[in-house]
């Protein structure tokens, strides 16, 4: 594609010309019947799947002034395959819809189709794209819904399943991506709150880890079918932080979680606050040799009057992200 050609604005286009530059990023789809029909036909080795939806907007979820589209692409993909693996299943398909304003350039869709096939293949070997749609909107909007396979006679992962006197493990990393956000909040916004470009240059080589964190997370998804096959009673996607996430898994098991915060090392308030690295919770029953990569992070007991304490201690405060609650109304 050519400079010229790359600049191209959507709305001067057709949507077959632009889902022609899409469908040339993806590649083909390990489909029965991929894109190009009403509706995508998926080979499963079990009757039973995982079904789960994301949506990113420009604005809460994301700033085009710190993220390519590649970043972008692989964000909207890893999110939703982070859901899927949590639930014991191995991601089999995406299906992305886009809702693009007409100025958005061509070259701007072509990177974030290549940022989702570089996610699946990076993550989760196997899974493709295999549909999904386009439409205009002023506002910059990628919905994915991903559809996972359960192992033939394994049943799902819960949040509910964990018992007491399990231990509660993590895998994954917890806090870079919001040391990641602190820094993009702090350092590169301009006098109204509106998002500037990164300079990549200004950052320490663990500024940058951080940075590249919160843009274009790496969750461990092989972890969740390892997870379940090592016999996890319960396990979900830590998306929204340690504190609020935990606390969920223990609502919805009947138990109190018991976090140790020597685990979490040096900067413990950002892994149990901040959200979006992705990590995978998981319970198992004490004694279990747990999947390479997970580490006991602390313990479960019968339920008491708080879900979820911290070294004993009541852990009552909300963390984690909120759009409702923490977006200040601009993008950039």
């Amino acid at each position: 594609m050519t400079e010229a050609a790359s600049a191209t604005p959507v709305g001067s286009l057709s949507e077959e010309a632009v889902l022609a530059v899409i469908l040339d990023r993806l590649g083909p789809a390990d489909a029965l019947v991929g894109p190009g029909d009403d509706a995508a036909v998926l080979r499963l080795a079990d009757a039973r799947v995982v079904v789960t939806t994301d949506t990113l907007i420009h604005g809460p979820d994301f700033r085009l002034a710190w993220s390519s589209g590649r970043d972008l692409g692989a964000k909207a993909a890893a999110v939703n395959l982070a859901d899927v693996a949590a639930m014991g299943a191995r991601p089999v398909a995406l299906f992305v819809a886009l809702a693009m304003p007409p100025e958005t350039s061509i070259a701007f869709v072509g990177d974030l189709a290549t940022g989702l096939r570089e996610a699946c293949d990076e993550l989760a070997p196997g899974c493709r794209v295999a549909g999904g749609d386009l439409t205009s909107s002023d506002t910059l909007t990628i919905a994915v819904t991903a559809v996972g396979e359960l192992a033939p006679g394994r049943d799902a992962v819960l949040r509910s399943g964990a018992r007491p006197g399990d231990v509660v493990a993590i895998c994954g990393d917890v806090g870079l991506a919001a040391a990641g956000l602190d820094i993009l909040f702090e350092r590169f916004r301009d006098e109204r709150g509106a998002a500037v470009p990164v300079d990549t240059d200004a950052l320490t080589a663990s500024e940058r880890a951080a940075v590249a964190g919160q843009l274009r997370p790496r969750p461990p998804i092989s972890s969740g079918p390892a997870a379940a096959r090592a016999g996890a009673t319960a396990m979900m996607d830590v998306s929204d932080g340690l504190v609020r996430d935990a606390r969920r898994l223990a609502s919805a098991s009947g138990v109190t979680i018991d976090l140790d915060r020597t685990t979490l090392g040096a900067d413990s308030e950002r892994a149990l606050r901040g959200g979006e690295d992705h990590a995978l919770l998981a319970t198992f029953p004490e004694g279990t040799i747990l999947p390479e990569g997970f580490r006991v992070i602390g313990s479960t007991r019968e339920a008491g009057p708080d879900p979820l304490t911290v070294d004993g201690r009541a852990e009552r405060s909300a963390g984690g992200w909120d759009p409702y609650r923490d977006w200040d109304g601009a993008a950039g």
